[in-house]
C-alpha cells in the first residue's frame, strides 16, 4: 500500500490529537484503506452489545464494557474506499472544517510517558508471579482454560506517524486485518488481528475458532501440533460451535488447520452458517465474546477470575473492532496484536491460553512474539 500525498498524511495523523472520530482499516487479501468517519461530534455509545442491534458504524469495544468505558460506534457519516476516493472525501471534509487544516506539528506529550518503565526482567517477574495464580485453579480443575494477557510500554520516535504505522502494518501483515482508530474517548489504537468474531451479509455468516500458537520457522509453517494446543482449539471450537447453533443453521465446518499470522502460526476452524434475521447481530456478539480464544472456560467464572486477577486493564484489547451493518457486509474482529498509542508511547498487548500443563516460560515467549507483531512495525 502506498502513502498518500503529505498533507492527507499529516491531516489524518492530526486527527488523533483532534476531537475527530474516524477509523480507517484494510480488510485481510486486499489493498483497499477503508475510511470511516463522523462529521463532527462525539460517537454513539454502547452500553451493552445488544445495543448495535440494527445499528450500522464501525465499532470498538473493550473486554469489558462498563458504565466509564462502554463500546463506541462511529457513525458513518462519511465512508470511503481506496486513497483517490478518501482524498476526495477529505478535501470536502476540509473545506467544510477550514479550522483543522493545519498540519500536525507533533502529536500531544503524555507526561506520564516520562514515568520509568519497569525492565523486561521485572516484567517477567510480574507475569510469572500472576501465572502462579492463573495455573493454581487450572490444576485444581476449577478451569478448563484461562487466557492470561499483560501489556508493556514501549517509547516511540519522535518522527513516529500512526498512518505511516498503519501502512506498515498493511504491507507487512497481508493476512491480518489492520486497523487505525481514534475518538476522544477511547484514544488512539493500531492493530493487526487475525481473528474473526462475526462477518456476514444477508444470510451467509461466517466466525471462526483460532487458538494455538508456534512461530514460523522462517517462511515454512510448522504443523506439528502440541496435545496443548490441540486441546487449546478443541475448546474454543467447542464453545463457538454450540453457540453458533443458537441462533444461526446450516452450520458446515472447516478445520482445524494451519493458519499463518504474521510470523505465528495458529490452529484454526472456519465455522460458516445461515441468520434468517440480521436486525440482532448485537444479540450474538453478546453471546460470542468474549471467546474462550481470549478468555477461558467455563466462560462467565474465567472472565470474572480474569478481571479480579490480571495487574492490569485490558482496554480495548481482546475487544470487539470492525465493520457492522445488518443490511450490508458486516466484518467484525477480535481486536488483537494491538497497542494503545498515548503521547510519545505505545502500550502492546498480548495473550496466551493457559491449560493445567502451561509453564510460565513458553507462554511469557509466546506474549513475546505476539507483541513482536507491533514491535516490528515500530522499529522501521
Amino acid at each position: 500500500m502506498k502513502t498518500p500525498e503529505t498533507i492527507y498524511h499529516h491531516l489524518i495523523d492530526s486527527f488523533t490529537g483532534q476531537e475527530v472520530c474516524f477509523a480507517l482499516y484494510r480488510l485481510p487479501w486486499t489493498d483497499e484503506p477503508i475510511l470511516v468517519m463522523q462529521e463532527e461530534g462525539k460517537p454513539i455509545i454502547i452500553n451493552s452489545l445488544k445495543e448495535v442491534n440494527r445499528r450500522k458504524g464501525f465499532l470498538l469495544s473493550p473486554f469489558q464494557l462498563t458504565d466509564t468505558r462502554p463500546a463506541i460506534l462511529i457513525r458513518p457519516d462519511i465512508v470511503a474506499h481506496d486513497w483517490e476516493e478518501i482524498k476526495q472525501a477529505l478535501q470536502e471534509w476540509m473545506t467544510r472544517h477550514p479550522a483543522s487544516m493545519h498540519p500536525l506539528q507533533s502529536l500531544p506529550q503524555d507526561k506520564a510517558g516520562t514515568t520509568p518503565q519497569p525492565s523486561e526482567k521485572e516484567e517477567k517477574e510480574q507475569y510469572t508471579e500472576t501465572f502462579s495464580h492463573f495455573i493454581l485453579p487450572l490444576k485444581e480443575k476449577l478451569f478448563r482454560k484461562l487466557v492470561l494477557s499483560r501489556s508493556t510500554v514501549q517509547p516511540l520516535h519522535e518522527a513516529f506517524s500512526p498512518l505511516a504505522t498503519f501502512i506498515q502494518a498493511c504491507n507487512s501483515y497481508p493476512r491480518m486485518m489492520i486497523s487505525l482508530c481514534h475518538t476522544p474517548s477511547t484514544g488512539t489504537w493500531i492493530g493487526s488481528t487475525p481473528e474473526i468474531i462475526l462477518s456476514g451479509h444477508e444470510k451467509e455468516w461466517h466466525t471462526v475458532a483460532l487458538a494455538g500458537t508456534m512461530p514460523m520457522q522462517g517462511e515454512i509453517m510448522p504443523t506439528e501440533w502440541s496435545k496443548k494446543n490441540r486441546e487449546e482449539q478443541a475448546f474454543v471450537g467447542e464453545y463457538i460451535r454450540k453457540t453458533v447453533k443458537k441462533f444461526g443453521s446450516k452450520l458446515t465446518e472447516k478445520g482445524p488447520y494451519t493458519a499463518r499470522a504474521g510470523q505465528l502460526v495458529h490452529l484454526k476452524t472456519d465455522f460458516h452458517f445461515t441468520l434468517k434475521d440480521t436486525d440482532h447481530l448485537g444479540n450474538v456478539l453478546q453471546e460470542l465474546h468474549p471467546t474462550p480464544a481470549v478468555c477461558g472456560l467455563p466462560k462467565e467464572e474465567a472472565y470474572q477470575f480474569i478481571l479480579q486477577t490480571e495487574p492490569h486493564d485490558r482496554l480495548f484489547y481482546s475487544g470487539i473492532i470492525g465493520w457492522i451493518d445488518p443490511q450490508g457486509d458486516t466484518t467484525l474482529y477480535v481486536n488483537l496484536r494491538c497497542m494503545h498509542v498515548e503521547g510519545n508511547t505505545a502500550t502492546l498487548y498480548a495473550g496466551g491460553g493457559i491449560l493445567p500443563d502451561s509453564t510460565a516460560d513458553s507462554e511469557w515467549e509466546e506474549t513475546q512474539q505476539k507483541m513482536n507483531t507491533m514491535r516490528n512495525i515500530l522499529s522501521i
